[in-house]
């Protein structure tokens, strides 16, 4: 009898695991990406958010799915084909998505959304934005140190105020260095095309090298590349960004300003996956490791000793709240 009960207890002990096994895979996600305009392979801001992904397959054995916008149009579509195909969680990259990721999220209350670089305040979406000017302030403070003309310049992408808030950061990031340094900007356009435009992007780096500048931040997703081309031709330093860019022309990138959407992309889905996830709106800066700024072996031979410290002496200061770091989206100035 104690020996039917032993075996019973056993089988009913591996049926428990067996049932717990079912049900891990029933509430297994579903994840799906629908990435911003450009290339998925933009060695920018898409590509950090791949990344992310690709890191999140290869831990977990979940695959995704994702999609390339072409225009506009195709935002809200592709979250609602998704949802309708039960992917779960979805994200929306760029702050192009917060009317698509409203529209659908509100379709589809039971689905989880994910939103770069913009809000959504629904309860089944999370937020996602980043303190880029306490990155940028960084690479400033390096571009001024690097700087034998006394100018730097950079490139940005759309003239909108995420993309002003970069060049505040920078700009305070090289007057922090150097008082005296005078800092060129350009936009590449007013409209999406402006991300994907590398040869008018080539165009203004020339335009700003021609006056005297001598170290670039290309600050303006796949059009950036032609930036850092043209400071390459030309014989120039130039800044990568969003992802570390370094190793596209060696010895000419000064360095990247990371944007960690890679991070933030996989955490989501982790959190996910482990029934953690909430929907609310994060911040991530240089605190929380969503912004840095890059060095590898690629640029290691352009950040002298002086460089690294007063660049770490200053990092340490921002996240001390020492350094106060001013956000031009909080009132559309350069004020500091």
């Amino acid at each position: 009898m104690a020996n039917e009960k032993r075996v019973m207890k056993k089988g009913l002990i591996a049926l428990g695991l067996l049932l717990a096994a079912g049900t891990a895979a029933a509430d297994e996600i579903k994840p799906a990406i629908v990435y911003s305009i450009g290339n998925k392979f933009d060695g920018s801001f898409n590509e950090g958010a791949y990344r992310g992904m690709e890191k999140f397959k290869a831990d977990t054995g979940i695959d995704y799915r994702d999609f390339v916008v072409s225009n506009e149009t195709q935002f809200e579509q592709a979250h609602r084909r998704f949802a309708q195909r039960g992917q779960d969680p979805i994200v929306g990259v760029g702050f192009f998505q917060a009317a698509p990721v409203a529209a659908v999220a509100k379709e589809f209350p039971k689905t989880r959304f994910i939103v770069i670089d913009t809000v959504v305040d629904l309860p089944n979406v999370q937020s996602v934005l980043f303190r880029e000017h306490e990155g940028s302030f960084l690479v400033g403070l390096l571009a001024a140190m690097a700087s034998k003309s006394g100018v730097i310049g950079m490139v940005g992408g759309m003239d909108i105020p995420l993309v002003r808030r970069f060049y505040c950061g920078f700009e305070q990031g090289a007057k922090y260095a150097n008082p005296k340094i005078t800092v060129l900007y350009n936009s590449t356009g007013n409209t999406p095309a402006a991300w994907t435009d590398p040869g008018r992007a080539a165009e203004l780096a020339k335009g700003q090298f021609d006056r005297g500048v001598d170290v670039v931040f290309a600050a303006a997703g796949t059009s950036g590349l032609g930036a850092m081309q043209a400071a390459k031709d030309n014989g120039k330093l130039t800044i990568g960004v969003d992802s570390n860019q370094n190793h596209l022309h060696p010895g000419t990138v000064l360095t990247s300003m990371v944007k960690r959407v890679d991070l933030a992309i996989y955490k989501s889905f982790a959190d996910a996956r482990e029934g953690k996830w909430k929907p609310g709106v994060s911040v991530l800066g240089l605190k929380e490791g969503g912004v840095d700024w890059a060095l590898d072996e690629h640029n290691a031979k352009l950040i002298s000793a002086e460089m690294r410290a007063k660049a770490d002496e200053a990092k340490a200061g921002i996240i001390a709240g020492i350094i106060k770091v001013h956000d031009y989206m909080s009132n559309n100035r350069c004020d500091y």
